[in-house]
């Protein structure tokens, strides 16, 4: 009886399709559920508002998969969830040319910000660029530690796009890799005093609660982060057609009010700009 309860359970563990991530939160009660996965618009709530807004009228419900825009686009690679909202532009691309990725749609946008101690010793406020702040915190070194997410984010990845365009390859003990989301790598960098690119949404959200950090530089074109929705191609994963409908969704007149008006209320001002304002910065 033993070897055929662990020969049962052999066969189900081979049987269970990649399509299985444990969801982070999920949203909705239905038993149709489709799975998107994204970082920062899960963590500070504007998926949520979103997914309820949609499940209202489509009988569904959302598991939403906490990941950074390169593990949400390995996700939806490798099959594991409908649907992604990611900012990483050339990956994007990519995945689309290639095949596994389809619906590629224009949702909103937020900024960077550099933050950092009030005293500023790398001196970027007065830096001309995002790329001559890089180089002034890499001179300054042990005045200041620089934390990096070094997690394949979209956040990650401008990061490095930055330190190529100042010529530099970070290393040292100033440069700390913290394999963490944005929320906690913005509030160890506020505990310790560092540098720190943060997208302008969580740090709207977080500014009260840091005592230490604030922005330091801000307003460079290349720092402007727009964000995209992506879904599978038809047929590929059960609830596709679904995530695709999602997509489309955020993409339209409901689901843009929905950004424009996310935060307001609890922050005084909203966390994204929408999708006709981010046209302007994409490339």
């Amino acid at each position: 009886m033993r070897r055929l309860l662990l020969l049962l359970v052999f066969v189900c563990l081979i049987a269970a399709p990649a399509y299985a991530k444990d969801c982070t939160a999920v949203y909705g009660d239905s038993d149709q559920q489709f799975k998107l996965a994204t970082g920062s618009p899960g963590e500070l709530g504007l998926l949520e508002q979103l997914a309820n807004a949609f499940n209202a009228d489509h009988d569904t419900s959302l598991c939403w998969i906490k990941a950074g825009s390169g593990a949400s686009l390995k996700l939806l690679k490798e099959k594991e969830v409908d649907a992604v909202m990611v900012h990483a532009p050339a990956a994007e691309k990519k995945a689309v040319e290639e095949g596994w990725a389809t619906d590629r749609k224009l949702i909103g946008s937020n900024e960077f910000y550099i933050v950092g101690p009030e005293s500023d010793p790398a001196d970027i406020a007065d830096a001309e660029s995002v790329a001559d702040a890089y180089a002034r915190i890499a001179k300054a070194k042990a005045k200041a530690l620089f934390f990096s997410r070094g997690d394949n984010s979209g956040t990650h990845k401008k990061e490095m796009a930055i330190w190529e365009k100042a010529g530099i390859e970070p290393s040292g003990d100033w440069y700390v890799v913290t394999k963490d989301f944005m929320m906690a790598t913005l509030k160890r960098a506020d505990a310790e005093k560092g540098y720190f690119m943060t997208d302008s949404s969580t740090y709207v959200a977080a500014r009260k609660e840091l005592q230490n950090v604030k922005p330091l530089f801000s307003g460079d074109p290349f720092i402007v982060n727009t964000y995209h929705g992506l879904c599978q191609p038809a047929g590929a994963t059960p609830m596709a057609e679904t995530g695709c409908e999602f997509i489309d969704f955020v993409g339209s007149d409901a689901g843009q009010q929905i950004i424009r008006d996310f935060g307001k209320d609890r922050y005084g001002e909203p966390l994204y700009n929408d999708a006709e304002y981010a046209k302007q910065f994409v490339h």
